[in-house]
Protein backbone atom coordinates (compact mmCIF):
# COMPACT_ATOMS: atom_id res chain seq x y z
CA UNK A 1 0.00 0.00 0.00
CA UNK A 2 0.87 3.56 -0.30
CA UNK A 3 2.06 5.48 2.19
CA UNK A 4 0.08 7.73 3.32
CA UNK A 5 -3.00 5.36 2.59
CA UNK A 6 -5.87 5.51 4.99
CA UNK A 7 -8.55 2.85 6.55
CA UNK A 8 -11.52 3.52 5.72
CA UNK A 9 -10.94 5.22 2.28
CA UNK A 10 -14.10 7.26 3.38
CA UNK A 11 -14.66 9.40 5.81
CA UNK A 12 -17.01 7.64 8.69
CA UNK A 13 -20.76 7.79 7.42
CA UNK A 14 -24.45 7.99 9.74
CA UNK A 15 -24.11 5.60 12.59
CA UNK A 16 -20.85 4.46 11.31
CA UNK A 17 -17.55 4.43 14.01
CA UNK A 18 -15.17 6.63 12.35
CA UNK A 19 -11.89 4.90 12.86
CA UNK A 20 -9.30 6.64 10.48
CA UNK A 21 -6.17 4.56 10.60
CA UNK A 22 -2.62 5.59 8.75
CA UNK A 23 -1.22 2.45 7.43
CA UNK A 24 2.32 3.48 6.26
CA UNK A 25 4.79 5.04 8.79
CA UNK A 26 2.37 5.02 11.85
CA UNK A 27 3.51 3.01 15.16
CA UNK A 28 2.08 -0.27 16.03
CA UNK A 29 0.45 -0.16 19.42
CA UNK A 30 -2.29 -2.16 21.24
CA UNK A 31 -5.60 -1.12 22.66
CA UNK A 32 -5.80 -3.84 25.21
CA UNK A 33 -2.89 -2.11 27.09
CA UNK A 34 -4.41 1.17 28.01
CA UNK A 35 -6.59 2.08 30.87
CA UNK A 36 -8.70 4.02 29.29
CA UNK A 37 -10.25 4.01 25.35
CA UNK A 38 -12.60 6.43 23.91
CA UNK A 39 -15.14 4.99 20.52
CA UNK A 40 -16.27 7.93 18.90
CA UNK A 41 -19.85 7.46 17.43
CA UNK A 42 -21.33 9.24 15.14
CA UNK A 43 -24.59 9.64 15.09
CA UNK A 44 -26.17 12.39 12.88
CA UNK A 45 -27.25 14.99 14.01
CA UNK A 46 -27.12 13.57 17.53
CA UNK A 47 -23.24 12.80 18.45
CA UNK A 48 -23.34 10.58 21.63
CA UNK A 49 -19.96 9.29 23.70
CA UNK A 50 -19.46 7.00 26.03
CA UNK A 51 -16.63 6.29 28.36
CA UNK A 52 -15.17 2.82 28.59
CA UNK A 53 -12.61 1.45 31.52
CA UNK A 54 -9.91 -1.25 30.66
CA UNK A 55 -11.84 -3.58 32.81
CA UNK A 56 -14.84 -3.32 30.25
CA UNK A 57 -13.03 -4.37 27.57
CA UNK A 58 -14.34 -7.74 27.60
CA UNK A 59 -17.37 -6.86 27.18
CA UNK A 60 -19.40 -6.19 23.66
CA UNK A 61 -18.10 -2.79 22.18
CA UNK A 62 -22.46 -2.41 21.82
CA UNK A 63 -22.62 -2.38 25.84
CA UNK A 64 -23.86 0.85 26.78
CA UNK A 65 -23.01 1.89 30.77
CA UNK A 66 -26.82 2.48 32.64
CA UNK A 67 -28.47 5.65 32.40
CA UNK A 68 -30.38 7.22 35.44
CA UNK A 69 -32.52 9.68 36.93
CA UNK A 70 -30.40 12.68 38.10
CA UNK A 71 -33.29 14.73 39.09
CA UNK A 72 -36.17 13.04 40.33
CA UNK A 73 -38.17 16.09 41.40
CA UNK A 74 -37.74 17.77 37.35
CA UNK A 75 -40.31 16.47 34.82
CA UNK A 76 -37.70 16.14 32.31
CA UNK A 77 -35.32 12.69 32.15
CA UNK A 78 -31.48 13.53 31.77
CA UNK A 79 -29.79 10.80 30.32
CA UNK A 80 -26.35 10.46 30.46
CA UNK A 81 -23.96 8.32 28.09
CA UNK A 82 -20.53 7.73 28.16
CA UNK A 83 -19.01 6.52 25.27
CA UNK A 84 -15.24 5.05 24.27
CA UNK A 85 -13.68 6.88 21.89
CA UNK A 86 -10.93 5.59 19.88
CA UNK A 87 -9.04 7.92 18.01
CA UNK A 88 -5.94 6.31 15.98
CA UNK A 89 -4.14 9.45 14.83
CA UNK A 90 -2.38 9.49 11.55
CA UNK A 91 1.15 9.84 12.38
CA UNK A 92 1.69 9.07 16.41
CA UNK A 93 -1.12 6.44 17.08
CA UNK A 94 -1.65 7.05 20.64
CA UNK A 95 -4.68 5.87 22.18
CA UNK A 96 -6.16 9.16 24.12
CA UNK A 97 -6.91 9.15 27.44
CA UNK A 98 -9.57 11.16 28.88
CA UNK A 99 -11.88 12.45 31.74
CA UNK A 100 -15.51 11.66 30.69
CA UNK A 101 -17.43 13.98 28.85
CA UNK A 102 -21.04 14.13 29.78
CA UNK A 103 -23.72 15.88 26.87
CA UNK A 104 -27.15 16.02 27.12
CA UNK A 105 -29.46 13.70 24.61
CA UNK A 106 -30.78 16.01 22.20
CA UNK A 107 -34.18 15.99 21.05
CA UNK A 108 -34.70 12.15 20.46
CA UNK A 109 -37.24 12.89 17.88
CA UNK A 110 -35.23 15.14 15.33
CA UNK A 111 -33.52 12.65 12.40
CA UNK A 112 -34.71 9.68 14.42
CA UNK A 113 -31.43 9.88 16.51
CA UNK A 114 -30.34 6.82 18.46
CA UNK A 115 -29.62 6.37 22.10
CA UNK A 116 -27.45 3.25 22.91
CA UNK A 117 -28.77 1.70 26.30
CA UNK A 118 -28.63 -1.49 28.19
CA UNK A 119 -30.99 -3.81 29.59
CA UNK A 120 -30.39 -2.46 32.97
CA UNK A 121 -30.95 0.86 32.23
CA UNK A 122 -33.66 2.23 35.22
CA UNK A 123 -37.07 3.74 34.77
CA UNK A 124 -39.12 3.50 31.83
CA UNK A 125 -38.20 3.13 28.27
CA UNK A 126 -35.98 1.48 26.79
CA UNK A 127 -34.64 2.17 23.40
CA UNK A 128 -33.55 -0.19 20.74
CA UNK A 129 -29.86 -0.49 20.07
CA UNK A 130 -29.42 0.87 16.16
CA UNK A 131 -25.90 0.04 14.91
CA UNK A 132 -24.86 -0.51 11.17
CA UNK A 133 -23.93 -3.99 10.87
CA UNK A 134 -21.51 -4.39 8.21
CA UNK A 135 -21.18 -7.54 7.27
CA UNK A 136 -19.04 -8.00 5.23
CA UNK A 137 -16.62 -6.21 8.39
CA UNK A 138 -14.06 -4.43 5.88
CA UNK A 139 -11.15 -5.04 8.66
CA UNK A 140 -10.53 -5.70 12.73
CA UNK A 141 -8.06 -3.37 14.61
CA UNK A 142 -7.54 -4.39 18.15
CA UNK A 143 -10.76 -6.69 17.85
CA UNK A 144 -12.87 -4.11 17.05
CA UNK A 145 -14.02 -3.98 13.63
CA UNK A 146 -12.72 -0.02 12.64
CA UNK A 147 -16.63 0.67 10.70
CA UNK A 148 -19.42 -0.08 13.16
CA UNK A 149 -17.56 -0.88 16.23
CA UNK A 150 -18.53 -4.49 16.44
CA UNK A 151 -15.90 -6.46 18.72
CA UNK A 152 -14.40 -9.58 16.56
CA UNK A 153 -16.27 -13.07 16.62
CA UNK A 154 -16.12 -16.30 15.00
CA UNK A 155 -17.79 -15.72 12.33
CA UNK A 156 -15.55 -12.94 11.63
CA UNK A 157 -12.51 -14.66 11.12
CA UNK A 158 -12.08 -14.82 7.35
CA UNK A 159 -9.59 -12.42 6.27
CA UNK A 160 -5.33 -12.01 6.53
CA UNK A 161 -3.29 -10.42 9.51
CA UNK A 162 -1.63 -7.59 8.24
CA UNK A 163 0.62 -7.34 11.90
CA UNK A 164 3.66 -6.13 10.03
CA UNK A 165 1.63 -3.17 9.15
CA UNK A 166 0.13 -2.86 12.74
CA UNK A 167 -0.34 -4.73 15.56
CA UNK A 168 -3.90 -6.09 16.10
CA UNK A 169 -4.87 -5.37 12.60
CA UNK A 170 -6.43 -7.92 10.24
CA UNK A 171 -8.77 -6.99 7.14
CA UNK A 172 -11.48 -9.20 5.06
CA UNK A 173 -10.83 -10.09 1.79
CA UNK A 174 -13.25 -7.59 0.00
CA UNK A 175 -11.22 -4.62 1.77
CA UNK A 176 -7.97 -5.98 0.78
CA UNK A 177 -9.36 -6.53 -3.01
CA UNK A 178 -10.07 -2.83 -2.26
CA UNK A 179 -6.79 -1.67 -1.30
CA UNK A 180 -4.74 -3.69 -4.39
CA UNK A 181 -7.29 -2.10 -6.41
CA UNK A 182 -6.05 1.47 -5.00
CA UNK A 183 -2.21 0.73 -4.74
CA UNK A 184 -2.41 -0.65 -8.37
CA UNK A 185 -3.73 3.12 -9.49
CA UNK A 186 -1.23 4.77 -7.89
CA UNK A 187 1.58 2.49 -8.68
CA UNK A 188 0.99 2.90 -12.36
CA UNK A 189 0.62 6.45 -12.34
CA UNK A 190 4.22 6.67 -11.09
CA UNK A 191 5.42 3.96 -13.20
CA UNK A 192 6.28 1.98 -10.50
CA UNK A 193 5.83 -2.56 -10.06
CA UNK A 194 6.27 -4.48 -6.70
CA UNK A 195 9.68 -5.64 -5.93
CA UNK A 196 9.64 -8.85 -3.12
CA UNK A 197 13.11 -9.18 -1.31
CA UNK A 198 14.60 -12.24 0.51
CA UNK A 199 17.27 -11.62 2.72
CA UNK A 200 19.27 -14.24 3.47
CA UNK A 201 21.79 -15.46 0.53
CA UNK A 202 19.85 -12.64 -1.45
CA UNK A 203 20.94 -9.80 -0.24
CA UNK A 204 22.98 -10.47 2.67
CA UNK A 205 24.83 -13.76 4.63
CA UNK A 206 24.54 -13.91 8.11
CA UNK A 207 26.21 -16.77 10.74
CA UNK A 208 26.30 -16.83 14.20
CA UNK A 209 29.50 -16.15 16.44
CA UNK A 210 29.76 -19.84 17.84
CA UNK A 211 29.53 -20.77 14.14
CA UNK A 212 32.63 -19.01 12.95
CA UNK A 213 35.54 -21.22 11.84
CA UNK A 214 38.92 -21.08 12.89
CA UNK A 215 40.38 -19.43 9.68
CA UNK A 216 37.48 -16.81 10.11
CA UNK A 217 39.02 -16.13 13.88
CA UNK A 218 42.43 -16.13 12.64
CA UNK A 219 41.62 -13.49 10.32
CA UNK A 220 39.87 -11.32 12.88
CA UNK A 221 36.48 -11.20 11.04
CA UNK A 222 34.66 -10.25 14.16
CA UNK A 223 37.40 -7.58 14.77
CA UNK A 224 36.81 -6.07 11.58
CA UNK A 225 33.19 -6.33 11.99
CA UNK A 226 33.71 -3.69 14.80
CA UNK A 227 35.23 -1.24 12.52
CA UNK A 228 33.31 1.95 11.77
CA UNK A 229 34.14 2.34 8.57
CA UNK A 230 31.93 4.32 5.31
CA UNK A 231 30.45 2.34 3.15
CA UNK A 232 31.08 -1.05 5.08
CA UNK A 233 29.71 -4.23 4.19
CA UNK A 234 30.63 -6.50 7.63
CA UNK A 235 28.55 -5.65 10.83
CA UNK A 236 27.95 -7.16 14.55
CA UNK A 237 24.50 -7.94 15.81
CA UNK A 238 25.13 -7.58 18.92
CA UNK A 239 22.17 -8.98 20.87
CA UNK A 240 21.84 -11.97 18.44
CA UNK A 241 25.46 -12.69 18.50
CA UNK A 242 25.85 -12.44 14.97
CA UNK A 243 27.51 -11.30 11.72
CA UNK A 244 26.27 -9.89 8.62
CA UNK A 245 27.70 -9.21 5.38
CA UNK A 246 26.11 -7.34 3.30
CA UNK A 247 26.28 -8.25 -0.57
CA UNK A 248 28.54 -6.53 -2.74
CA UNK A 249 26.43 -3.60 -4.84
CA UNK A 250 23.57 -3.91 -2.57
CA UNK A 251 23.47 -0.42 -1.86
CA UNK A 252 23.36 0.85 -5.46
CA UNK A 253 20.98 -1.77 -6.38
CA UNK A 254 18.05 -0.66 -3.76
CA UNK A 255 18.87 2.71 -4.34
CA UNK A 256 18.26 2.55 -8.40
CA UNK A 257 15.47 -0.40 -7.92
CA UNK A 258 13.44 2.11 -5.48
CA UNK A 259 12.90 4.36 -8.98
CA UNK A 260 11.02 1.46 -10.49
CA UNK A 261 9.30 -0.32 -7.59
CA UNK A 262 7.64 -0.48 -4.56
CA UNK A 263 10.16 -2.72 -2.38
CA UNK A 264 9.15 -5.14 0.37
CA UNK A 265 11.49 -7.53 2.41
CA UNK A 266 10.19 -10.90 2.61
CA UNK A 267 12.02 -13.42 4.91
CA UNK A 268 11.47 -16.70 6.32
CA UNK A 269 13.18 -14.98 9.43
CA UNK A 270 12.50 -13.72 12.76
CA UNK A 271 10.81 -10.57 13.34
CA UNK A 272 13.50 -9.02 15.64
CA UNK A 273 16.05 -10.52 12.81
CA UNK A 274 14.10 -8.78 9.67
CA UNK A 275 13.62 -5.56 11.56
CA UNK A 276 17.81 -5.26 12.04
CA UNK A 277 18.82 -6.29 9.02
CA UNK A 278 16.15 -3.64 7.08
CA UNK A 279 18.44 -0.77 9.46
CA UNK A 280 21.11 -1.89 7.71
CA UNK A 281 19.62 -1.88 4.67
CA UNK A 282 18.20 0.88 4.74
CA UNK A 283 19.16 3.49 7.74
CA UNK A 284 17.39 5.86 6.56
CA UNK A 285 14.14 4.50 6.32
CA UNK A 286 13.01 5.35 2.73
CA UNK A 287 13.09 1.90 1.01
CA UNK A 288 11.33 -0.35 3.08
CA UNK A 289 8.95 1.99 6.03
CA UNK A 290 6.59 -0.90 7.32
CA UNK A 291 7.06 -3.61 4.70
CA UNK A 292 9.19 -6.15 6.60
CA UNK A 293 7.69 -9.06 6.36
CA UNK A 294 8.70 -12.18 8.99
CA UNK A 295 7.54 -15.97 9.54
CA UNK A 296 5.50 -14.93 12.02
CA UNK A 297 3.54 -13.11 9.02
CA UNK A 298 3.01 -15.76 6.87
CA UNK A 299 -0.36 -17.77 6.37
CA UNK A 300 0.91 -21.10 5.49
CA UNK A 301 4.02 -23.15 7.56
CA UNK A 302 7.03 -23.27 5.71
CA UNK A 303 5.10 -21.13 2.48
CA UNK A 304 5.80 -17.67 1.54
CA UNK A 305 3.02 -16.04 -0.36
CA UNK A 306 1.37 -12.70 -1.79
CA UNK A 307 -1.30 -12.81 0.31
CA UNK A 308 0.12 -10.49 2.99
CA UNK A 309 1.06 -7.98 0.58
CA UNK A 310 -0.79 -5.53 -0.09
CA UNK A 311 0.80 -4.92 -3.32
CA UNK A 312 -1.15 -6.88 -6.81
CA UNK A 313 -0.24 -10.29 -7.77
CA UNK A 314 -0.13 -9.20 -11.62
CA UNK A 315 2.85 -6.42 -11.29
CA UNK A 316 4.70 -8.32 -8.71
CA UNK A 317 8.15 -9.90 -8.96
CA UNK A 318 10.30 -11.67 -6.32
CA UNK A 319 13.72 -11.72 -6.24
CA UNK A 320 14.50 -15.44 -3.56
CA UNK A 321 16.99 -17.96 -3.72
CA UNK A 322 14.55 -20.67 -2.35
CA UNK A 323 12.27 -21.97 -4.87
CA UNK A 324 10.13 -24.19 -3.48
CA UNK A 325 8.58 -21.69 -0.69
CA UNK A 326 6.89 -19.96 -3.41
CA UNK A 327 4.81 -22.89 -4.91
CA UNK A 328 1.91 -20.46 -5.65
CA UNK A 329 4.05 -18.14 -6.82
CA UNK A 330 6.51 -19.08 -9.42
CA UNK A 331 5.51 -17.27 -11.86
CA UNK A 332 6.18 -13.95 -10.48
CA UNK A 333 9.83 -15.55 -8.69
CA UNK A 334 13.04 -14.59 -10.02
CA UNK A 335 15.83 -17.31 -8.82
CA UNK A 336 18.82 -15.60 -7.19
CA UNK A 337 22.13 -17.08 -7.66
CA UNK A 338 22.91 -17.99 -3.36
CA UNK A 339 25.55 -15.35 -1.84
CA UNK A 340 27.99 -17.38 0.47
CA UNK A 341 30.18 -15.62 2.57
CA UNK A 342 30.89 -17.17 5.69
CA UNK A 343 32.21 -20.65 6.25
CA UNK A 344 29.08 -21.67 7.93
CA UNK A 345 26.86 -21.15 4.95
CA UNK A 346 29.43 -23.18 2.70
CA UNK A 347 28.60 -25.88 5.22
CA UNK A 348 24.97 -25.58 5.45
CA UNK A 349 24.72 -26.19 1.80
CA UNK A 350 27.51 -29.26 1.80
CA UNK A 351 30.32 -27.13 -0.19
CA UNK A 352 33.16 -28.37 0.65
CA UNK A 353 35.69 -25.09 -0.54
CA UNK A 354 36.65 -22.54 1.78
CA UNK A 355 34.30 -19.61 2.19
CA UNK A 356 34.70 -16.02 0.25
CA UNK A 357 35.65 -14.45 3.95
CA UNK A 358 38.08 -17.82 4.53
CA UNK A 359 39.80 -16.67 1.17
CA UNK A 360 39.68 -12.74 1.86
CA UNK A 361 37.70 -12.54 -1.08
CA UNK A 362 34.08 -10.87 -2.51
CA UNK A 363 31.59 -11.00 -5.31
CA UNK A 364 33.05 -7.94 -7.65
CA UNK A 365 30.67 -4.92 -7.80
CA UNK A 366 29.88 -4.16 -10.94
CA UNK A 367 29.19 -7.96 -12.68
CA UNK A 368 28.14 -9.45 -9.67
CA UNK A 369 24.73 -11.17 -9.06
CA UNK A 370 22.87 -8.56 -7.78
CA UNK A 371 24.44 -5.93 -10.93
CA UNK A 372 22.64 -8.74 -13.10
CA UNK A 373 19.30 -8.98 -11.42
CA UNK A 374 19.44 -5.36 -11.63
CA UNK A 375 19.60 -5.23 -15.47
CA UNK A 376 16.64 -7.56 -15.85
CA UNK A 377 14.80 -5.84 -13.66
CA UNK A 378 15.23 -3.05 -15.74
CA UNK A 379 14.56 -4.64 -18.88
CA UNK A 380 11.18 -6.21 -17.27
CA UNK A 381 10.46 -2.45 -16.21
CA UNK A 382 10.84 -1.02 -19.59
CA UNK A 383 8.65 -3.32 -21.13
CA UNK A 384 5.82 -3.08 -19.01
CA UNK A 385 5.23 0.53 -19.50
CA UNK A 386 7.04 1.09 -23.02
CA UNK A 387 4.52 0.73 -25.53
CA UNK A 388 3.84 -2.41 -27.31
CA UNK A 389 5.15 -1.06 -30.88
CA UNK A 390 8.78 -0.54 -29.27
CA UNK A 391 8.55 -3.73 -27.46
CA UNK A 392 7.51 -5.60 -31.13
CA UNK A 393 10.64 -3.73 -32.65
CA UNK A 394 12.90 -4.90 -29.75
CA UNK A 395 12.47 -8.31 -31.13
CA UNK A 396 13.44 -7.99 -34.32
CA UNK A 397 17.49 -8.41 -33.56
CA UNK A 398 16.81 -9.82 -30.05
CA UNK A 399 20.06 -11.66 -29.18
CA UNK A 400 22.29 -10.61 -31.71
CA UNK A 401 25.61 -8.74 -30.43
CA UNK A 402 26.86 -6.35 -32.57
CA UNK A 403 30.48 -4.81 -32.98
CA UNK A 404 30.93 -2.31 -35.75
CA UNK A 405 34.72 -1.62 -37.94
CA UNK A 406 35.04 1.44 -40.31
CA UNK A 407 31.35 2.18 -40.41
CA UNK A 408 31.64 5.42 -39.08
CA UNK A 409 33.80 8.28 -39.29
CA UNK A 410 36.87 9.02 -37.29
CA UNK A 411 36.86 11.17 -34.06
CA UNK A 412 33.50 10.41 -33.42
CA UNK A 413 31.21 8.39 -30.41
CA UNK A 414 29.43 5.45 -32.56
CA UNK A 415 26.78 5.30 -29.73
CA UNK A 416 24.96 9.09 -31.13
CA UNK A 417 25.55 7.70 -34.72
CA UNK A 418 22.46 6.45 -36.43
CA UNK A 419 22.99 2.84 -37.50
CA UNK A 420 23.81 2.17 -33.71
CA UNK A 421 21.13 3.81 -32.29
CA UNK A 422 18.69 1.99 -35.01
CA UNK A 423 20.25 -1.29 -34.15
CA UNK A 424 19.50 -0.68 -30.59
CA UNK A 425 15.99 0.04 -30.95
CA UNK A 426 15.57 -3.36 -33.04
CA UNK A 427 16.83 -5.35 -29.87
CA UNK A 428 20.91 -5.80 -30.73
CA UNK A 429 23.37 -5.08 -27.76
CA UNK A 430 26.11 -2.59 -30.16
CA UNK A 431 29.87 -2.66 -28.81
CA UNK A 432 32.86 -1.27 -29.58
CA UNK A 433 35.08 -4.57 -29.47
CA UNK A 434 35.07 -8.01 -29.95
CA UNK A 435 34.65 -11.04 -27.71
CA UNK A 436 33.19 -14.57 -27.69
CA UNK A 437 29.50 -13.14 -27.36
CA UNK A 438 29.52 -11.27 -30.50
CA UNK A 439 27.34 -12.64 -33.00
CA UNK A 440 27.57 -9.88 -36.19
CA UNK A 441 30.32 -7.45 -37.27
CA UNK A 442 29.02 -5.26 -39.46
CA UNK A 443 31.70 -3.94 -41.99
CA UNK A 444 31.96 -1.78 -45.21
CA UNK A 445 35.33 -4.35 -46.47
CA UNK A 446 37.06 -7.14 -45.36
CA UNK A 447 40.28 -4.87 -44.89
CA UNK A 448 40.28 -4.39 -40.97
CA UNK A 449 41.40 -6.78 -38.38
CA UNK A 450 37.79 -7.05 -36.99
CA UNK A 451 36.29 -7.99 -40.57
CA UNK A 452 39.11 -10.82 -40.73
CA UNK A 453 38.42 -11.92 -36.98
CA UNK A 454 34.27 -12.43 -37.88
CA UNK A 455 35.64 -14.37 -40.84
CA UNK A 456 38.09 -16.77 -39.17
CA UNK A 457 35.53 -17.20 -36.09
CA UNK A 458 32.69 -17.93 -37.97
CA UNK A 459 30.83 -14.99 -37.10
CA UNK A 460 28.62 -13.18 -39.52
CA UNK A 461 29.79 -10.07 -41.07
CA UNK A 462 27.94 -8.35 -42.55
CA UNK A 463 27.42 -4.73 -44.52
CA UNK A 464 25.09 -2.20 -42.98
CA UNK A 465 22.21 -2.48 -45.10
CA UNK A 466 21.51 -5.69 -43.48
CA UNK A 467 20.62 -3.53 -40.12
CA UNK A 468 18.42 -1.18 -42.23
CA UNK A 469 16.73 -3.78 -43.88
CA UNK A 470 15.42 -5.49 -40.85
CA UNK A 471 14.22 -1.50 -39.68
CA UNK A 472 12.30 -1.18 -42.95
CA UNK A 473 10.81 -4.77 -42.89
CA UNK A 474 10.34 -5.46 -38.78
CA UNK A 475 12.20 -8.73 -39.39
CA UNK A 476 15.81 -10.32 -39.13
CA UNK A 477 17.05 -10.29 -42.67
CA UNK A 478 19.08 -12.85 -44.38
CA UNK A 479 22.62 -12.16 -43.30
CA UNK A 480 23.72 -13.95 -46.73
CA UNK A 481 21.94 -11.75 -48.93
CA UNK A 482 23.96 -8.75 -47.40
CA UNK A 483 27.84 -9.98 -47.75
CA UNK A 484 31.22 -7.84 -47.38
CA UNK A 485 33.54 -8.33 -50.25
CA UNK A 486 36.18 -11.11 -49.52
CA UNK A 487 39.35 -10.66 -50.87
CA UNK A 488 38.95 -13.76 -53.22
CA UNK A 489 35.70 -12.21 -55.10
CA UNK A 490 38.04 -8.34 -55.37
CA UNK A 491 40.86 -10.56 -57.09
CA UNK A 492 38.60 -11.73 -59.46
CA UNK A 493 37.23 -8.23 -60.56
CA UNK A 494 40.52 -7.49 -60.38
CA UNK A 495 41.36 -9.67 -63.46
CA UNK A 496 38.41 -9.42 -65.20
CA UNK A 497 39.06 -5.59 -65.34
CA UNK A 498 42.65 -6.26 -66.41
CA UNK A 499 41.93 -6.72 -70.56
CA UNK A 500 39.28 -4.20 -70.21
CA UNK A 501 41.53 -1.17 -68.89
CA UNK A 502 44.25 -2.41 -71.51
CA UNK A 503 42.04 -2.50 -74.12
CA UNK A 504 40.72 0.96 -72.97
CA UNK A 505 44.30 1.87 -72.36
CA UNK A 506 44.99 1.21 -76.68
CA UNK A 507 41.72 3.10 -77.42
CA UNK A 508 43.10 6.12 -75.72
CA UNK A 509 46.26 5.93 -77.16
CA UNK A 510 44.32 5.55 -80.66
CA UNK A 511 42.42 8.67 -80.06
CA UNK A 512 45.33 10.71 -79.04
CA UNK A 513 47.16 9.73 -82.02
CA UNK A 514 43.81 10.52 -84.04
CA UNK A 515 43.62 14.29 -81.95
CA UNK A 516 47.16 14.72 -82.87
CA UNK A 517 46.72 13.97 -86.60
CA UNK A 518 43.57 15.67 -86.44
CA UNK A 519 45.39 18.64 -85.20
CA UNK A 520 48.43 18.78 -88.11
CA UNK A 521 45.36 18.46 -90.49
CA UNK A 522 43.89 21.61 -88.57
CA UNK A 523 47.26 23.40 -89.24
CA UNK A 524 47.86 21.98 -92.76
CA UNK A 525 44.21 23.47 -93.94
CA UNK A 526 45.00 26.87 -92.49
CA UNK A 527 48.33 26.93 -94.14
CA UNK A 528 46.75 25.71 -97.49
CA UNK A 529 44.25 28.37 -96.86
CA UNK A 530 46.76 31.14 -96.66
CA UNK A 531 48.26 29.83 -99.62
CA UNK A 532 45.17 29.97 -101.44
CA UNK A 533 44.95 33.55 -100.22
CA UNK A 534 48.06 34.56 -101.12
CA UNK A 535 47.07 33.15 -104.75
CA UNK A 536 43.87 35.10 -105.18
CA UNK A 537 45.73 37.73 -104.09
CA UNK A 538 48.54 37.60 -106.75
CA UNK A 539 45.79 36.69 -109.64
CA UNK A 540 43.90 40.24 -108.46
CA UNK A 541 47.41 41.93 -108.86
CA UNK A 542 48.32 40.39 -112.10
CA UNK A 543 44.72 41.07 -113.29
CA UNK A 544 44.84 44.94 -112.16
CA UNK A 545 48.31 45.33 -113.80
CA UNK A 546 47.57 44.01 -117.35
CA UNK A 547 44.73 46.25 -117.56
CA UNK A 548 46.70 49.16 -116.77
CA UNK A 549 49.07 48.17 -119.30
CA UNK A 550 45.78 47.88 -122.09
CA UNK A 551 44.91 51.65 -121.15
CA UNK A 552 48.56 52.78 -121.46
CA UNK A 553 48.61 51.11 -125.08
CA UNK A 554 45.87 52.45 -126.10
Amino acid sequence: MADGAFLPAAAPTRRDVGIRMQLGGARPFALGHEPRRRVAVAVLPVVVELELTSAADSASAGDPSAATDDDEEGGDEEEEEEDVVVVVEQEDAIVEQSSTKRRRVEDQHRHQAVVMKSDEDTVGSSKDVKIDECPPHPGFFGGLCYRCGKRQDEEDVPGVAFGYIHKGLRLGTTEIDRLRGADLKNLLRERKLVLILDLDHTLINSTKLFDLSAAENELGIQSAAKEVVPDRSLFTLETMQMLTKLRPFVRRFLKEASDMFEMYIYTMGDKAYAIEIAKLLDPDNVYFGSKVISNSDCTQRHQKGLDVVLGDESVAVILDDTEYVWQKHKENLILMERYHYFASSCRQFGFGARSLSETMQDERENDGALATILDVLERIHTIFFDPVIKRVRQEVLQGCKLVFTRVFPLHQRPQDQMLWKMAEQLGAVCCTDVDSTVTHVVALDLGTEKARWAVSNKKFLVHPRWIEAANFRWQRQQEEDFPVARPKEKGKENAADAPISKENGDKNAADAANAKKGNENVADAEEGSKENADDAANAEKSKSDGAASGATGS
